[in-house]
């Protein structure tokens, strides 16, 4: 009996506290972490142990981000200090987390748009077998000496060109020539898009001796119809993370402040730039619905508003560029969840630099939420922010679920509330999504 009772107590370690590889629905959960978030100061700086009270809600953990270099074509560590062992050693501090969640699957992801050196050379990569073979074999290497399970191609693809604002009336998306932009950003698109086919076939013929995993993301902007071509790569990828985010942003478009990930198509605006075109197109170009995670952002972007702007703050409005830099981020245009959180309450509208924040909700679930807060009479502290939040999340896992996707994708946990600041509860946005599925 003792040595029964032994044996189902041995079992029980094994499988009662394990961490299931995805959740009860099936469906995967793909965590991204910007490593750069450890190099932010007070609230902002998350180091890998913040990361704990997330892992239990995650199937894969995604380190972000490695990058290229220009003159060898191998993958590289975009911060050694940061990455390797001669310095804080955090590729093999996140994929020792495996320790604590066995389950768990740790990829590194290269590019991801932080590699900002020579813009120019993920497409010149894709050009020469050799050049291709000496980033395969780089980052093989990379991995298997990091122990990462595997590799995200978050390839820095040209991104299409802002519209140009028509006005209200006017046709928002004149001239389109192609899915998803109008003006050819690339001569060569052909051939990269053929190129990348070959290079996915390669790269995971290489990964494959060792088991690996290996996804390519769809960036925010980056032209799905020119340098995917779904069935050259569809038996060649585990998953393909749609970036459904950024289609407005105070960078790219600075004068009109709307919706940055909507889920639906707005009036009188490009209708590709939304969410449920992405997934639609993926899925009538014949790609496999199980194959298919949607990427939700955790934070949102912020326009400076003026007098110009509309006193109702229904968008699109005109605004006046990126918003200063929240207390935590510190990056202009941009604000983290709980930087958000902690300004809302505003419903009569006040006005100035110390006023909160209006919140105003979506009640169809189609487009998403957004606060804002007039300028003075000085024009000083107006702001308008569209953002995620734990309802639009769910929103959009409700709707991956009915089109059959395999799982989501939360970019990223330094910028959820990942110290519980808005109302104690720690990575409110990841959990929300997490229980939608």
């Amino acid at each position: 009996m003792a040595k029964f009772l032994f044996f189902l107590a041995t079992i029980c370690m094994v499988h009662c506290f394990s961490i299931p590889s995805t959740n009860a629905s099936g469906r995967a959960v793909f965590c991204y972490y910007d490593s750069r978030s450890y190099l932010r100061e007070t609230q902002a700086k998350m180091l890998p142990s913040d990361m704990d009270p997330a892992l239990s809600f995650c199937t894969h953990l995604v380190y972000g981000y490695a990058g290229i270099d220009a003159t060898t074509n191998k993958m590289i560590s975009l911060n050694e200090n940061l990455d390797l062992s001669k310095g804080h050693g955090n590729f093999r501090v996140v994929t020792q987390l495996k320790k604590k969640f066995p389950n768990l699957k740790v990829l590194l992801s290269v590019g991801g748009g932080a590699d900002l050196e020579d813009s120019f050379k993920y497409n010149t990569l894709l050009e020469s077998p050799e050049s291709r073979a000496s980033f395969i074999i780089s980052a093989s290497v990379l991995l298997k000496n990091n122990e990462f399970d595997g590799l995200d191609l978050a390839w820095q693809f040209p991104t299409i060109k802002p519209k140009k604002i028509r006005g209200k009336l006017g046709s928002f998306w004149h001239g389109v020539k192609k899915i998803f932009g109008s003006t050819p950003v690339d001569e060569h698109a052909e051939e990269h898009r053929s190129q990348f086919s070959n290079f996915v076939l390669e790269l995971k013929n290489a990964l494959r001796h060792d088991n690996m995993i290996l996804t390519a993301s769809v960036l925010p902007n980056v032209n799905s119809s020119i340098y995917f071509d779904t069935h050259g790569i569809m038996n060649h990828v585990d998953f393909v993370i749609l970036h459904g985010y950024d289609y407005m942003t105070p960078k790219r478009n600075p004068k009109e402040a709307d919706f940055t990930s909507p889920l639906s198509e707005l009036m009188k605006r490009n209708p590709e730039s939304n969410i449920k075109f992405l997934i639609n197109y993926w899925l009538n170009n014949g790609f496999p619905a199980h194959k298919l995670i949607l990427a939700i952002p955790s934070f949102g972007r912020a326009w400076k508003l003026n007098s110009d702007s509309a006193i109702s703050g229904v968008p699109p409005t005109p605004a006046d560029g990126p918003a200063p830099e929240g207390p935590y981020t510190k990056h202009e245009g941009l604000l983290s969840y709980p930087e958000i959180c902690t300004k809302l309450n505003n419903p009569a509208n006040q006005k100035g630099m110390h006023s909160y924040l209006r919140k105003v909700l979506d009640p169809s679930k189609r487009y998403g939420t957004y606060a804002f807060r007039n300028p003075d009479e000085n024009e000083a502290g107006g702001i308008w922010i569209s953002y995620e939040d734990p309802e639009s999340a769910a929103s959009k896992v409700e709707h991956l679920k009915n089109k059959g996707l395999a799982g989501l994708a939360i970019v990223d946990l330094s910028l959820d509330d990942f110290r519980g600041l808005c109302t104690g509860n720690k990575f409110p946005i990841l959990v929300a999504a997490k229980y939608g599925l």
